[in-house]
């Protein structure tokens, strides 16, 4: 057994002792003043803990040293009822704290009591019984929250662990806590009792068995019964201080002292309010330099500390843009981040900086607005924002477009040139660097300013370089808006149409159909640019055929059927005629013949050499169409338009494939050709 263990029991032992075989004086003076000596330690420990728990010992702590405090009434009451002595500790106190009238004494001693009793000890053991039952009932939340925490992945085992005994002696610490408070209510009951005993029977004492007069026993006896309730009141109180300390601690960042200074002096301006107030209390009866003095210290030490706390905000600032700093380049959500792609992005090189910075005068960004704006009046969705910036990886005169991260799009610009568009006979004195227009891949050239009123005259198409680079971003965004319109964007444009047609979309979604499958028959739409913009004529076919068919394909078919004045104005002339060409009877039936359907839907399935020849005739007959600078259009018939612009999407993307329903019956229709093999 170490020295530590014995000493405890031979403490627990001497307390036995005290309560059973009398002591002297003087080892009652020294008892006394390892109880106020205990007391103090304990109390500053308690204002040192930042958790309860950290003082766990505390509720047996208590009860022993009321246990030791009680054994040295009992004998320190023997001594005086006895001796008339209890040693100079009682005697100094009694004498020296009281200034030698016994009844000052007294009723200092009658304070004290009602401090620890009614203020303190009555505080304490409410606090300590609220404390234990709220304890108790979070008791099973917390217990959940872990095991969600080990299920979740966020905490190992271990830890699991520690934190559930953590919660445990939380549990029996408050629990203890709501018992052991008891002790200190029991002993202020106690140091009344005991300090009204020795004055009663000191009376009886002192008069009958000693012979001694009232005012000579009021002398000794109630002195020295004074004496004793103070030096047992003092670390009576400390200690009840202390209880009242550890059960109203809560969660911190320090101890007590820290969290007092901290807390209480948190806004030195205030300081500032406290002095002002003082100062003017000068102005009243009481003594104006006194008021003036503690203003001063108020004022200044708010002074002091408002600069301090400014010196600790701008270091928390540059530690908190640190840690950021940190955290961005090693946390995993930071990585997680990184997962993010804009929708579209317009990078550019160094030299091409000027046309989107609006300090040197470029209009890109205002450019993109309008372009968004055409976008939405032309196909009927809002495009995302496009993010722009520069990349230095590229070459300086050099631009790029991405859709979803991946270069869809590329060219050059000169900013101190034009683009010069060939008129169908190139100029031989019209000089400058050959190129292509990047929007629909015509020959042109960068020319100078020089050159600009020339090549004019020459019959070129003059355009500037914002121009050349606000066409092409048009151009391409149009031809991959059906690749921009995912479910979030069709979900919102059913909501804005639910703004005006309620019940209309009530019949289209969720039943019969949902928003990932509207979204594929306005992608099929977009896909051979027809404009969705009238989305109540496609939402009341959606009504219509939805409930028979869920084939998104034909869905789009209907679609493009129910939108024929808009088809049909998008390609017709000026006049009101279309010139198309169409395909025999004998290639249809060929067509039809091949359409196979599958479980996935239907496609067709023709040789690869027929496949081939019926591609080979299309384009022959729509050389024409190219070389006259027109959109080449193929008419045929309803059941097989979606197969046919199948077979030659990929080889023809510029054939645009109309069917019979899709057009007006006023529309005057001109053959330019048959596609027969």
């Amino acid at each position: 057994m170490s020295a530590r263990d014995l000493s405890v029991l031979l403490g627990v032992i001497l307390i036995i002792i005290m309560l059973v075989i009398p002591l002297p004086g003087w080892l009652l003076s020294i008892l006394i003043l390892t109880n106020i000596s205990l007391a103090l330690i304990v109390i500053l420990v308690t204002m040192n803990t930042q958790e309860a728990l950290d003082f766990a010992i505390f509720p047996s702590l208590l009860l022993l040293l009321t246990l030791f405090r009680l054994g040295l009434n009992v004998s320190t009451t023997r001594s005086i009822l006895s001796e008339a002595d209890a040693g100079n500790v009682v005697d100094t106190f009694g004498e020296f704290v009281t200034g030698g009238n016994p009844f000052v004494g007294f009723v200092i001693f009658l304070i004290l009591v009602i401090i620890q009793f009614i203020v303190i000890t009555k505080g304490a053991e409410r606090v300590s019984e609220v404390a234990a039952r709220f304890t108790l009932d979070a008791m099973p939340g917390k217990q959940m929250s872990i095991d969600a925490d080990l299920n979740a992945g966020m905490i190992t085992e271990q830890q699991a662990k520690d934190r559930r005994e953590k919660i445990e002696n939380e549990a029996d610490f408050y629990g203890a806590m709501d018992g052991a408070s008891k002790f200190v209510k029991g002993d202020a009951i106690a140091g009344i009792v005991i300090v009204l005993v020795n004055i009663i029977f000191g009376f009886i004492i002192g008069m009958t068995q000693w012979g001694l007069s009232a005012s000579e026993t009021v002398n000794v006896f109630l002195r020295l019964t004074v004496g004793d309730g103070l030096v047992s009141q003092i670390p009576a109180l400390l200690i009840a201080t202390a209880t009242g300390i550890i059960v109203t601690r809560v969660a911190a960042e320090g101890n007590l002292s820290h969290d007092v200074t901290g807390q209480l002096f948190r806004y030195p301006k205030l300081l500032y309010v406290a002095a002002g107030t003082i100062f003017l209390l000068g102005f009243t009866p009481i003594h104006f330099m006194l008021t003036a003095s503690i203003a001063t210290i108020l004022a200044v030490g708010g002074f002091y500390l408002d600069r301090s706390h400014q010196r600790q905000q701008e270091y928390e600032d540059e530690e908190t843009d640190q840690q950021t700093e940190d955290k961005e380049v090693a946390t995993p959500d930071n990585v997680v981040d990184l997962l993010n792609m804009d929708p579209i992005e317009f990078e550019f090189g160094y030299a091409l900086i000027p046309i989107a910075d609006a300090n040197q005068g470029g209009d890109l960004l205002d450019r993109v607005v309008m372009i968004r704006r055409q976008i939405a009046l032309e196909l009927g969705i809002v495009i995302p924002v496009v993010r722009i910036r520069d990349n230095i990886q590229l070459n300086p005169n050099e631009y790029q477009l991405k859709i979803k991260g991946n270069e869809v799009a590329k060219g050059e610009l000169y900013l101190n040139h034009y683009l010069a568009m060939s008129p169908g006979m190139d100029d031989e004195t019209i000089e400058g660097i050959d190129t292509v227009e990047p929007a629909f891949g015509l020959p042109a050239k960068w020319i100078s300013e020089d050159m600009k009123d020339e090549a004019e005259l020459s019959g070129y198409t003059i355009v500037d370089p914002p121009s050349v680079v606000s066409t092409h971003i048009t151009e391409v965004i149009k031809r991959y808006a059906s690749q921009l319109l995912g479910r979030e964007e069709t979900q919102q444009l059913i909501d804005h149409l639910k703004q005006s047609y309620p019940t209309l979309v009530d019949e289209v979604t969720p039943e019969p159909l949902s928003v990932g499958e509207i979204q594929k028959v306005l992608s099929k739409l977009l896909e051979e640019q027809v404009s969705i913009r009238n989305l109540p004529i496609i939402f009341e076919t959606l009504a219509d055929y939805g409930k028979m068919t869920n084939d998104t394909d034909l869905l789009a078919e209907y679609c493009r059927q129910s939108l024929s004045v808009q088809i049909t104005k998008m390609f017709a002339a000026e006049d009101y005629k279309m010139k198309v060409i169409t395909l025999s009877p004998q290639v249809e039936k060929k067509i039809a013949e091949h359409i196979q359907q599958t479980e996935h839907g239907s496609f067709i399935s023709m040789d690869p050499e027929t496949q081939q020849k019926v591609i080979e005739t299309i384009h022959q007959q729509a050389s024409q169409a190219f070389i006259d600078n027109s959109t080449p259009i193929l008419l045929c018939s309803p059941a097989i338009r979606r197969y046919v612009k199948q077979m030659i999407g990929r080889y023809l993307t510029d054939v645009v494939v109309l069917s019979y329903n899709e057009l007006e019956p006023d529309l005057e229709v001109e053959s330019a050709g048959v596609v027969n093999i």
